[in-house]
């Protein structure tokens, strides 16, 4: 019997979920536009412990969102994820952002394409199959309406992107699942227990968020 505490933190959903042997047995979560994570994260990870009757000395492993996300969110994350794993002398787990999102979506057909905002008309997307096979990697892209028309399948959306794509994404196969917008993590518990099972693990010490993009501080325009 193993226990692992899942951390989402890649988008502006805070989530974290307790699984036993590959099941969610708790979650809670929150987004909100102000990016709560460094208040919620810690005092989500106490409360669910505590329900769930257990002492974090019964948790076998910790499994973070890796991204790629927002930097902030996943620099929270990954730390808290870091700190416990030290602490506890526990294995570390990372699991795709883009695969939690995507594993959201019940299809059995078609493609699913999860999408994380980017800022202006660029994504953060990857391509599955509806048992969430990763048939594209995970990329940077600009949106236009010539993305992804080599693919003829159904092609099923979700993410936080469907406002700015939809207008440009108007095909008769592009279908928005608009409400499947953030990545939780009740959707990591399988997913961490199935890489807990073949012991793959990240380097505690060395891990890094995968960001995608380089972190850019611009100058005050004032």
């Amino acid at each position: 019997m193993s226990y692992i505490l899942n951390i989402e933190t890649a988008t502006k959903n805070c989530s974290v979920a307790l699984a036993k042997d590959g099941k969610t047995i708790l979650c809670k979560e929150i987004a909100e536009e102000g990016y709560s994570h460094a208040e919620r994260l810690h005092v989500f990870i106490e409360e669910i412990i505590k329900e769930a009757g257990l002492a974090f000395q019964d948790i076998s492993a910790i499994a973070v969102s890796q991204g790629p996300g927002s930097y902030t969110g996943l620099r929270i994350g990954v730390s808290a994820a870091k700190g416990l794993c030290f602490a506890l002398g526990i294995p570390l787990i990372t699991v795709d952002t883009l695969q939690v999102l995507a594993s959201q979506a019940k299809v059995s057909d078609g493609l699913i394409i999860p999408m994380l905002d980017a800022r202006r008309m660029e994504v953060y997307s990857a391509i599955f199959t509806p048992n969430f096979y990763n048939k594209r990697a995970v990329q940077a892209e600009i949106i236009t309406e010539n993305s992804f028309e080599e693919l003829n399948e159904t092609l099923y959306f979700v993410g936080d992107c469907a406002e700015k794509c939809q207008p440009v994404l108007n095909k008769e196969n592009h279908v928005f699942l608009e409400a499947i917008k953030y990545p939780s993590a009740k959707e990591m518990s399988l997913l961490s227990f199935e890489k807990y099972q073949k012991n793959e693990t990240v380097d505690v010490a060395y891990f890094e968020p995968y960001y995608l993009k380089d972190f850019m501080i611009t100058s005050s325009k004032k």
